[in-house]
């Protein structure tokens, strides 16, 4: 596959997993958000009342994931053509993708496992309040603040350092590391309580988690689809 071709593979990529995450987006305002998090009981009940909305949210991930990984090794590819020096970060940013969508694969799993139990004839309220607790730093939280800003900075860098991307994208992404950095320590925000801006489960976490890369994956879509492919090259970054 020539880099034109690869270029306009991993664009189209990037938009599938754009169209993917906005799809989810109106499919998670369906919660009631006046169901306290620690309550197992309304919890599973809430699940019940949700169940195939969870599915198919689930179902819309796996989609996502697998754009994701398509996207990343287009990416980390044509980094690696542009500039030998780099197959490193070309490296780094396929490996940060794969921990991203893995740690996020779990989160589905154990969310999944709230709809299965809710289910059963007799659920327990345990087993909700315990996979919630579980899923709950994964999911828009502190474990996946950590592998999108690895993600972000590696690819921000490096597809900028190449010319895979303008060098003034890289601003976009170093923003969003930012972000995410500091909302890592949102896990010590106190009890979870969604309508709180900056816990476990705050809502400004969950814009963190998402805008940031949403903003970036746009720009590098249009980008990728839209300008000629990099000329390929050994020189180093300035």
């Amino acid at each position: 596959m020539d880099d034109r071709a690869l270029q306009r593979l991993t664009g189209w990529a990037a938009v599938g997993m754009l169209v993917f995450w906005a799809a989810q987006f109106p499919l998670y305002l369906v919660q009631d958000p006046s169901v306290e998090i620690y309550d197992g009981a309304a919890g599973a009940a809430e699940a019940w009342r949700i169940r195939n909305i969870i599915f198919t949210r689930i179902l819309l991930d796996l989609g996502l994931y697998v754009t994701a990984m398509v996207f990343a090794a287009g990416l980390g590819d044509l980094i690696r053509r542009a500039d030998t020096g780099y197959r490193w970060a070309g490296s780094l940013v396929v490996a940060s993708m794969a921990v991203w969508v893995g740690v996020t694969l779990v989160a589905n799993g154990l969310e999944g496992g709230l709809a299965l139990d809710a289910m059963a004839p007799d659920p327990d309220p345990s087993v909700n309040r315990a996979l919630t607790m579980g899923y709950i730093l994964i999911y828009n939280s502190s474990i996946a603040f950590a592998v999108t800003g690895l993600f972000l900075g590696a690819a921000g860098w490096s597809a900028a350092a190449t010319g895979v991307l303008p060098r003034w994208t890289r601003w976009i992404a170093y923003l969003g590391v930012l972000l995410c950095a500091a909302a890592v320590p949102s896990m010590y925000g106190g009890p979870l309580d969604p309508a709180g801006f900056y816990n476990a489960a705050g809502w400004g976490p969950v814009i963190v988690a998402n805008l940031p890369p949403a903003v970036w994956l746009v720009l590098a879509a249009v980008l990728m689809l839209r300008r000629p492919a990099p000329v390929a090259s050994g020189a180093e970054d300035q």
